[in-house]
């Protein structure tokens, strides 16, 4: 397993981390910093686009989204970056975070633009699909389809569990299969209805989940306002210095924050991995880039707002150097505050994030799936969900790191294949972006997209 982890370890410190912020880097200059200069228009883009009469509305893909992103990245995604990187990896997080809306809108564009309708009436897309349809490439399609069925649809479906069991467990002493048989049973429940059974229930459960994890985060961090000084200095020394092990804060090297910050910046948001395309394709909007700015908004939720919370109640409760990590820290600083309580709220959050999480990424692998055997045939989905039944309740027993390494690896390898695309495939990006901000420009409230004016 050693070998895996060194290989994780240099993708990500050596590779894709530069990869990724160069990318975001490219398409924030070219398109004039959206992220910031329509960061206005996401509110608005909500708003417009609450409801559909017979498709899934833009509003729930983004609940959808949302869920799917806020999940174990933004709990167990956090305690793991600080555990591996130190109070430094906050930072590099919100960097990601700031080029990532850029990449995430790129992403929703152009899984919008390709995406294929099915026979229900729904569309499926993603990198896949724009792989091929925009750069002619069969062979990286496939490819893509089967790394994100491996790295989503089975590694990170394992992380869910893992965590949600694993909470469940510290509380209450008994055998981690049984809250994974619970969530199993939940899970099928919402899976066989469908994505919109899925953006549905995400809709009702994002919105309120996210408000109560804040609140009682604010509690928490108003409990301790006497660290918090010292928590933002430490966050801001050590992305740049080396720390040193001092006032129960472990020490870590600039690198590690720099590696760990980037690397779960990413697993909070999904910029980069391409994941963003899938879910935003099946949204009924008037124009893609409406969808994009919906795409920059869930970016900014899970990062911005709930990574950091998360991070700053680890952090003003000193817990970091307990010995605990991933969802088990985050408990160990509630518990440090609030009591028993606090390691039941964690529990809550991590149940509600990590199932829409889990209906998210089971999705997401269901859609390489149909990709790559088209619609031949219901039997080649229905043997993924039996594997990922079995496999789902297997992860309640593996290690945390032997998940985590196996999650790097593939998803680093899905990133690299989609940042190339995404440079490919620009201009597709910049010219419905222009199309767009035109409409706005001459008034138009709601700008629609005509479908003919791109040539494939």
């Amino acid at each position: 397993m050693k070998i895996v982890y060194d290989i994780a370890n240099f993708l990500w410190t050596y590779i894709i981390a530069y990869a990724l912020l160069g990318m975001g880097l490219y398409y924030t200059i070219r398109l004039g910093v959206p992220q910031i200069r329509y960061f206005k228009r996401t509110i608005i883009a909500m708003k417009n686009n609450i409801k559909s009469k017979d498709n899934v509305s833009g509003f729930a893909t983004l609940c959808a989204a949302v869920g799917g992103q806020v999940g174990t990245g933004s709990l167990v995604g956090v305690a793991s970056a600080l555990t591996a990187g130190g109070a430094g990896a906050i930072f590099w997080m919100w960097v990601t975070a700031l080029f990532g809306m850029v990449i995430t809108f790129a992403e929703a564009v152009l899984g919008q633009l390709f995406r294929e309708k099915q026979e229900d009436g729904t569309y499926k897309g993603g990198p896949a699909y724009y792989i091929e349809k925009g750069l002619k490439n069969k062979f990286f399609a496939i490819i893509i389809s089967i790394l994100y069925i491996l790295g989503i649809g089975v590694a990170i479906v394992s992380l869910q569990t893992n965590s949600i069991a694993n909470s469940f467990s510290m509380i209450v002493n008994i055998d981690p299969l049984i809250p994974g048989v619970i969530v199993l049973i939940l899970t099928a429940l919402v899976i066989v209805g469908g994505v919109k059974r899925l953006a549905d229930t995400s809709s009702l459960i994002v919105p309120f989940m996210a408000l109560g994890y804040i609140v009682t985060v604010l509690y928490i961090v108003i409990s301790n306002i006497n660290m918090l000084p010292n928590m933002f200095k430490l966050i801001f020394e050590s992305a740049f210095t080396t720390q040193a092990a001092a006032g129960g804060f472990l020490g870590h090297t600039v690198m590690q924050a720099f590696s760990s910050g980037v690397a779960r910046g990413l697993f909070s948001n999904d910029a980069g991995d391409g994941v963003a395309a899938i879910m935003h394709a099946t949204a009924d909007v008037k124009h893609p880039a409406e969808q994009g700015m919906l795409s920059m908004l869930g970016t900014f939720i899970t990062t911005c707002i709930i990574c950091s919370f998360t991070a700053f109640a680890i952090l003003s409760t000193n817990v970091l150097s307990s010995g605990y990590e991933g969802i088990n820290l985050l408990q160990e600083a509630f518990y440090t505050s609030m009591g028993v309580s606090g390691r039941w709220i964690v529990f809550l959050a991590m149940f509600l994030f990590g199932f829409t999480t889990l209906l998210a990424d089971i999705y997401y692998g269901e859609v390489n799936i149909v990709y790559i055997f088209k619609k031949k045939s219901n039997i080649p989905i229905w043997i993924y969900r039996i594997l990922t039944a079995i496999i789902l309740l297997i992860s309640c027993k593996i290690e945390l790191k032997a998940i985590w390494a196996a999650i790097d690896t593939l998803i680093a390898l899905i990133v690299f294949i989609n940042l190339v695309a995404l440079l490919l495939l620009f201009k597709y990006v910049k010219y419905i972006f222009n199309d767009y901000k035109k409409q706005l420009k001459d008034g138009i409230e709601e700008p629609i997209w005509n479908n003919t004016d791109v040539k494939f």
